[in-house]
C-alpha cells in the first residue's frame, strides 16, 4: 500500500512541477514576444502585450506540486515502520 502512495505522490509532484516550470514555459515559448512575466506598456501607459499565461499560474502549479510534497513528507513522518523493519536482524558471531 505504501508502495503506490509513495509513486502516487512522486509522479503527481514531479508532474505538476515539470508542467509548471517546462511545460507552460515552453507554451510561453511558443507563442512567442513578449517573454516578460509581466505586461509591456508604451510610454503613454496602454498596455501593448501580455503573457499568454500569467505567471501566478505557473507558481500556483509549481506550488501545488510542492504542497504534494509537503504532504506526502507529512505522511511518512506520522506513518508508524512496518514491524519487521523496526526489529533488527542479529547474527552469532563466531
Amino acid at each position: 500500500m505504501t508502495d503506490i502512495i509513495d509513486k502516487a505522490a512522486m509522479a503527481l509532484s514531479a508532474g505538476l512541477m515539470l508542467l509548471g516550470i517546462v511545460g507552460l514555459g515552453l507554451v510561453e515559448l511558443i507563442a512567442g514576444q513578449p517573454y516578460s512575466p509581466v505586461p509591456i506598456t508604451n510610454e503613454a501607459g496602454d498596455v501593448v502585450a501580455t503573457p499568454l499565461i500569467s505567471p501566478e499560474i505557473r507558481t500556483g502549479v509549481v506550488l501545488a506540486g510542492i504542497a504534494v510534497l509537503g504532504l506526502y513528507a507529512a505522511y511518512k513522518i506520522v506513518t508508524p515502520l512496518a514491524e519487521d523493519a523496526r526489529t533488527g536482524h542479529e547474527t552469532v558471531a563466531d
